[in-house]
């Protein structure tokens, strides 16, 4: 059965388009792995997002489409206004999965959502990067993994957190492996995930 051994799962929020333009375009465009980023938006505003990310990075990114399967070296930008959930196809492969269900503390996309989803898919490791924003979104599913699956946790640093809400529960929390400044995080997802 083929089956995506390692995989990467961003959670993102206040001051995160800004953010991303940073680190995206850092990123190794042969990266052993697929990246998902849940960015809290809006309906309307991801495609764009996505359309600018790919225009100035060399690895590719695109807005998830509803059954998509996943591909190693491809960034995948939830939609906003949908929960993203990933499950895989009679193939083993990783597919995405999108739902309308009620917004989560009014997030939707809601990152916990789509890391709670990871606890049962056949994979060697999953990467959580947590960043910028405020609440607590991504704490819950990632909490739900350990020991479910083979995860390592990066947070973002307090000092190039535009607000230092979900890196910070992570970190209090003592679920953060490392905490890099945002320039280091994509170096710390090439040193865990490797390149192609």
């Amino acid at each position: 059965m083929a089956y995506m051994k390692k995989l990467v799962v961003i959670a993102i929020s206040t001051g995160g388009p800004k953010a991303l333009h940073k680190l995206i375009p850092m990123l190794d465009k042969n990266l052993d792995a697929p990246i998902v980023i849940v960015q809290h938006m809006p309906k309307g505003f991801t495609a764009s997002l996505a359309e600018r990310l790919d225009e100035t990075s060399e690895i590719a990114v695109s807005e998830v489409k509803d059954g998509e399967v996943l591909q190693k070296s491809h960034v995948y930008l939830a939609k906003g206004g949908k929960h993203l959930e990933l499950a895989e196809d009679k193939m083993g492969r990783l597919i995405f999965k999108e739902n309308d269900r009620p917004p989560i503390n009014g997030l939707r996309p809601c990152a916990n959502i789509t890391f709670k989803s990871l606890k049962d898919i056949t994979t060697d490791f999953i990467l959580c990067v947590v960043l910028t924003g405020m609440g607590a979104d991504g704490y819950e599913g990632i909490k739900e993994l350990i020991g479910k699956q083979n995860i390592y946790t990066i947070a973002q640093d307090k000092e190039t957190s535009v607000i230092y809400g979900m890196p910070k529960v992570i970190v209090d929390h003592g679920m953060a492996d490392e905490v890099l400044p945002l320039d280091k995080i994509s170096e710390g997802i090439r040193k865990k995930v490797g390149v192609r």
